[in-house]
C-alpha cells in the first residue's frame, strides 16, 4: 500500500540536495531600470538587446521595411508557447505573457498592459521604451507617427490572427502605411542557439481514457461538414488542441500543455496531418493508417509540418472546393491564401472545437477521477500550511513547490497544468502573479494567502484556487471573502435552460459583490480539458463563448482584489448536468467536481442565505464521502482528521440529520471507491 504521507519527505530530500528550499526571496522585490540617470542604472535582471536590434535592423534594411512588428504568440495562436517561439522575449528580455514589440531603424518599443509594467522595467535594457498600453490602436497610431507615408511595415503572418491583421490594416491603410507579409520570420534568422523542437515522439492516449476512436471522431466531423448548408469540402485545423483531440494524440512541445506542433486538413475523402514526421514512430504510423499502401477515407497522409501553407495553396487551386476555418485560431498566413472568397467558409470556432467542448461519458468519468486525486494533493498542502506557516519559514515558492510535489505523487500525474500562482498579502492583489526569486514573500499568519494551481493527469486537467488566513482576518476581509463565496455558490446552484450562454449567468458571480460596491476585473470561468489545456475554449462565461450543454466542464472563479493589500479568488471546476425541476424538462445546472473545503475562518455565515448554507453543507458532505476513503487508503490519517474538522456542517439541522460518515461507513466506502478509482 503506497504511503503518500510524504510530499514532506520528498521535499526534505530536495533540501539536503541544495534545491528549492534554498530559494532566496527578496524582502522588497526587485529594482527597476533607470534610463535617465548618468550612467543609466540597469538591474541584474535585464537582457542586453543591442546585438539583436543591430541584426534585425540589417534584415529590415535589406527588405526595405521601415518597421517590424513582433508579437508574443506562436503560429497556432496558443496561450502558452514553446521556448523556441519566444521571439519577443529573445529580442526584448521581457518574458510576460502579453505584449507586442515594434522596431524601427531608430526606436524600439514594447506595448503591454498594467499587469506587466513593473516586470518590463526590470527585464528590458535602455534600448527599449515602454508604452503602457496594449491596444492595436495605440500601436497603429505610433506607427503612423514614426513611419513615413508609403513605407512598409513588416510582420510575420503566422503570428497574426485574422482579427489582428484586420485591426492593423483598418488603421494603417487609410494613412497610406503598408503592411508587408513576410512568412520567413526575421527574428528566427538572427536567433543563434534557438531552442530545438523536442525530439520526443508523439504518443497516443491509452484506450482506458478514450471512448471514441480517432476514426469515429473523423466521421463525426465529416457528418458536420455534410450537414453544413454551405457545403464545405474541407476543414482546416490550426489550434494545437484540435489535432491532438481529433487523433487522440499527445506531445510535449508546449510548457504545461500536452500538445505538439501540428495542422490538419480534413476532407470527405482524405486526411492530411502536418507534423514533424521524424517524431511519428512506426507503431504510430500503423495506428494512423499512415503506412503505405493504404486506401480509403481513414488513411492519414503525412506531408510534413512545414508544407502546410504550400499544400493548402495547392488544394484551394482546385475547382469546386471550399475550406471551413475557425477564425479564432487561424493565422493570417493561412487565411490570406484561401482565395477567391467563395472558396472560404468561416465560423468563430471550427467544428472540432465545438465537438470537443462536450465531453463524452468516458471523458466525464475519468476527469472526475482526476479531480479526486488532485484534491488529495491540495488538502495535503492546506494541512501542511496550517501546521508550518506559524513557524515563519515558509514562502510563496516553498508552498508552490510543495503542492507540485504532492501532485507528482498521485497516480497518472504528468506535472502542472500552469505555473502556480502562490501569492501572499499584497502580491495576491495581482490576479496573475507568480512568485520569483526576486518577488516572493514569506507567508505570514496575519496575511491572506491565495494559491491557484492545477495538475495534468493522463485522465484529466485540474485547476483550483483557495484563499486562506491563518490568523484573525479583519471584518472587511471576511465580508469580501464571503461575498466571493456567495458568487461561486450562486452560479454553482443555478438552474437554467439548455442552450443558455455563460454571459447570461455570469452576473450571478458578481451580484453579492456589486451590492456593496465591489467587483473584480477578470473573467468568471473557462473550459477545462481532459489532459489538455487548462483554459479550453470555447466554454466559459464570456460573450464569445458558446452556449452551455450537458457534459461541458467549466471553472467558476469569482474574486476580489484590494490593491497593495490582499486578493481573494475561489475557483472550482464544475460539469454541466441535467437539473431536476418540478415541471419542466431540458434544464441544466452545475455539479462541482473540485473537492476541497473553503476556509471556515473567512466565512461570515450571517451573510449566507439558508439555500446557500444548504448547498455548502451538501457540498461538504460530498467531499467527506468521496475524499475521506481516499485519504484513508493513502494512509493520510492526519489529513483525514483535518478534512473531517473542516467539513463540519454549518446548519445545526444538517449536523443532526447528516453528521457525516462514521468510521465504519468510511471503511465500507473505501472498498466501494477502490473499484472506481
Amino acid at each position: 500500500m503506497l504511503r503518500l504521507r510524504s510530499c514532506w519527505v520528498l521535499l526534505s530530500a530536495l533540501t539536503l540536495g541544495g534545491s528549492w528550499r534554498g530559494v532566496l526571496c527578496a524582502a522588497n522585490g526587485g529594482s527597476d531600470r533607470n534610463c535617465t540617470s548618468n550612467p543609466p542604472y540597469l538591474p541584474p535582471t535585464v537582457v542586453n538587446s543591442t546585438r539583436q536590434l543591430q541584426g534585425l535592423r540589417l534584415e529590415m534594411s535589406a527588405l526595405k521595411i521601415h518597421a517590424y512588428i513582433i508579437p508574443g504568440t506562436d503560429a497556432h495562436l496558443s496561450e502558452y508557447i514553446a521556448p523556441r517561439d519566444a521571439r519577443r522575449a529573445w529580442m526584448t528580455g521581457f518574458t510576460g505573457s502579453a505584449g507586442t514589440a515594434v522596431v524601427t531603424q531608430t526606436r524600439a518599443v514594447l506595448w503591454t498592459d498594467s499587469r506587466y509594467w513593473v516586470q518590463a522595467e526590470r527585464q528590458m535594457d535602455c534600448n527599449w521604451e515602454l508604452e503602457r498600453d496594449s491596444s492595436v490602436m495605440s500601436i497603429a497610431q505610433w506607427l503612423i507617427q514614426e513611419v513615413p507615408p508609403g513605407q512598409q511595415i513588416g510582420f510575420d503572418p503566422f503570428l497574426f490572427s485574422i482579427d489582428t491583421f484586420r485591426a492593423f490594416h483598418d488603421h494603417l491603410a487609410p494613412a497610406n502605411r503598408v503592411l508587408k507579409s513576410i512568412a520567413d520570420n526575421l527574428v528566427d534568422k538572427l536567433w543563434e542557439g534557438r531552442p530545438e523542437i523536442p525530439p520526443d515522439n508523439l504518443t497516443r492516449l491509452q484506450d482506458t481514457f478514450v471512448e471514441r476512436s480517432w476514426q469515429q471522431k473523423v466521421d463525426e466531423i465529416r457528418e458536420r461538414m455534410m450537414e453544413n448548408p454551405y457545403e464545405p469540402t474541407a476543414v482546416l485545423l490550426s489550434a494545437l488542441d484540435e489535432t491532438a483531440w481529433l487523433f487522440n494524440l499527445r506531445g510535449n512541445d508546449i510548457p504545461y500543455n500536452p500538445f505538439f506542433y501540428s495542422y490538419t486538413l480534413l476532407t470527405l475523402d482524405n486526411i492530411w496531418l502536418f507534423v514533424h514526421n521524424r517524431r511519428v514512430p512506426e507503431e504510430l504510423r500503423e495506428y494512423l493508417n499512415a503506412s503505405s499502401p493504404c486506401q480509403g477515407p481513414h488513411c492519414v497522409q503525412l506531408p510534413g509540418y512545414e508544407s502546410v501553407r504550400q499544400h493548402l495553396q495547392s488544394y484551394v487551386a482546385q475547382p469546386d472546393v471550399r475550406v471551413w476555418i475557425g477564425t479564432e485560431y487561424t493565422t493570417q498566413a493561412l487565411f490570406e491564401i484561401i482565395a477567391p472568397e467563395e472558396k472560404l467558409l468561416t465560423s468563430d470556432y471550427s467544428p472540432v472545437l465545438i465537438a470537443k467542448a462536450v465531453k463524452d461519458e468516458t471523458e466525464r468519468h475519468v476527469l472526475r477521477r482526476a479531480h479526486v486525486r488532485d484534491a488529495v494533493a491540495v488538502i495535503q498542502l492546506l494541512y501542511w500550511l496550517e501546521k508550518n506557516v506559524p513557524g515563519g519559514q515558509e514562502t510563496e515558492l516553498t508552498a508552490a513547490r510543495f503542492v507540485e510535489n504532492c501532485r507528482s505523487n498521485q497516480a497518472l500525474n504528468k506535472g502542472s497544468s500552469f505555473e502556480t500562482i502562490s501569492a501572499s498579502g499584497p502580491n495576491a492583489a495581482l490576479a496573475h502573479y507568480s512568485p520569483t526569486d526576486e518577488t516572493c514573500r514569506k507567508l505570514r499568519v496575519e496575511e491572506m494567502y491565495l494559491i491557484d494551481s492545477g495538475g495534468q493527469y493522463l485522465d484529466g486537467t485540474t485547476d483550483i484556487t483557495r484563499t486562506l488566513h491563518w490568523g484573525t482576518p479583519t471584518d472587511f476581509q471576511k465580508e469580501a471573502y464571503t461575498r466571493v463565496l456567495m458568487g461561486n455558490i450562486e452560479i454553482s446552484r443555478t438552474v437554467f435552460p439548455a442552450g443558455t450562454r455563460g454571459i447570461n449567468i455570469e452576473m450571478l458571480g458578481r451580484r453579492a459583490l456589486w451590492e456593496v460596491g465591489l467587483n473584480y476585473g477578470h473573467g468568471t470561468g473557462h473550459g477545462v480539458g481532459n489532459y489538455f489545456g487548462v483554459h479550453e475554449w470555447p466554454v466559459g462565461f464570456q460573450s464569445n463563448n458558446i452556449p452551455f450543454q450537458e457534459g461541458m466542464f467549466t471553472s467558476i472563479e469569482p474574486g476580489y482584489y484590494k490593491e497593495n493589500d490582499f486578493g481573494i479568488r475561489i475557483e472550482d471546476v464544475a460539469v454541466v448536468v441535467p437539473a431536476k425541476t418540478k415541471h419542466g424538462h431540458g434544464y441544466l445546472t452545475f455539479d462541482t467536481v473540485s473537492l476541497v473545503p473553503y476556509d471556515r475562518k473567512l466565512i461570515d455565515t450571517s451573510l449566507l442565505s439558508p439555500e446557500q448554507l444548504r448547498w455548502l453543507d451538501s457540498y461538504y458532505l460530498k467531499i467527506r464521502t468521496t475524499l475521506g476513503p481516499v485519504l484513508k487508503e493513502q494512509n493520510l490519517s492526519e489529513e483525514f482528521d483535518w478534512l473531517m474538522t473542516n467539513t463540519e456542517p454549518f446548519l445545526s439541522a444538517a449536523a443532526d440529520a447528516s453528521p457525516g460518515p462514521s468510521p465504519s461507513a468510511l471503511v465500507v466506502m473505501t472498498g466501494v471507491l477502490l473499484l472506481v478509482f
